[in-house]
């Protein structure tokens, strides 16, 4: 297992640097971000010249990535729009999207995987068709249309809920937004539950354990639940830097002042430092959370082993 911990994080290195560059790439290269900073108004000459040269601007690219990296090792991320450091920014928008994230996998995970079990059990039936269709509608249905509706009833018309977040975010008030970012990826775990588990309701293994007379909560929970979850588990894994990146619209619509409300601001003011800061933290977040879920599988399947 050490060694293939080992691998899979010098695997990761290539993957940071290309997703990286990439990044900068599109944001520094291809655009011009001092005169982003001006606006409409046409800049001095000599004062572009001059943020050019603070910025590293007028070096090559094949330097610029470089010194930009080396910046960013020594959590120099640059000035944000409002004149704050963009690490200032991350400290707060990232705990704050944190717990938002962790909420709506929580919720993901206990009534995704719920109702996924409920309904690959009882394969055919019409409660398997009920749950089918509904997961298809939330799926259809944007977030942003989700997320209003949500809010005006639990939060307006039934006064459930906060209808917006206080800026010291409390757990509480994010249960809410927590269950609208979670709506489209707890369908799909529903989905993927409850075809993992109507698929392996019929393996060898599980007439095996039901002819040693294992009794039917111990069949599901230690045999079919723990081999099904590996599907879940990927998405799940995949879904979380998903979720902390794609949460603009549930940001914005419960003024949650988190990482989707500091890149909309930092894309809004086309302020390159915060994009490319907050995209590069991003990715490391990918990547931990796909490490950690393959080492995940070893947990629920003893079949597999790393070398």
């Amino acid at each position: 297992m050490g060694r293939y911990v080992i691998r899979r994080l010098l695997q990761m290195v290539p993957v940071f640097v290309g997703s990286t560059f990439l990044i900068f790439l599109m944001v520094y290269a291809l655009g011009d971000p001092v005169a982003a900073m001006f606006g409409d108004r046409a800049p001095d000459p000599a004062t572009a010249a001059q943020i050019r040269h603070d910025l590293y601007l007028d070096q090559p690219l094949w330097k610029q990535y470089p010194h930009y990296m080396g910046q960013i090792f020594q959590g120099n991320f640059g000035i944000a729009f409002n004149g704050r450091p963009v690490t200032e920014l991350m400290a707060s928008a990232f705990s704050v999207t944190l717990r938002l994230t962790l909420v709506a996998i929580v919720i993901e995970m206990l009534v995704g995987v719920a109702l996924g079990v409920f309904s690959g059990l009882r394969r055919g039936r019409g409660i398997d068709t009920t749950v089918l269709v509904l997961t298809l509608v939330v799926v259809s249905v944007p977030t942003f249309v989700s997320g209003y509706l949500l809010q005006f009833v639990f939060g307006v018309k039934w006064e459930w809920a906060a209808p917006t977040v206080a800026l010291e975010t409390p757990l509480g008030q994010l249960l809410l937004p927590g269950l609208v970012l979670a709506l489209v990826s707890l369908a799909y775990v529903t989905r993927l539950t409850r075809t993992s588990i109507a698929e392996n309701a019929r393996a060898d293994y599980v007439r095996t354990a039901v002819a040693k007379g294992l009794p039917r909560h111990r069949v599901i929970t230690r045999h079919l639940l723990r081999n099904s979850l590996i599907p879940v588990v990927t998405f799940i894994g995949t879904d979380i830097g998903a979720l902390m990146g794609g949460a603009i619209v549930t940001e914005r619509i419960f003024n949650i002042h988190g990482v989707g409300y500091q890149l909309y601001q930092g894309i809004l003011r086309q302020n390159s430092p915060t994009v490319v800061g907050f995209v590069t933290i991003l990715v490391l977040v990918f990547l931990i959370a796909n490490l950690l879920v393959d080492l995940l599988y070893a947990v629920l399947d003893p079949r597999i082993r790393y070398a």
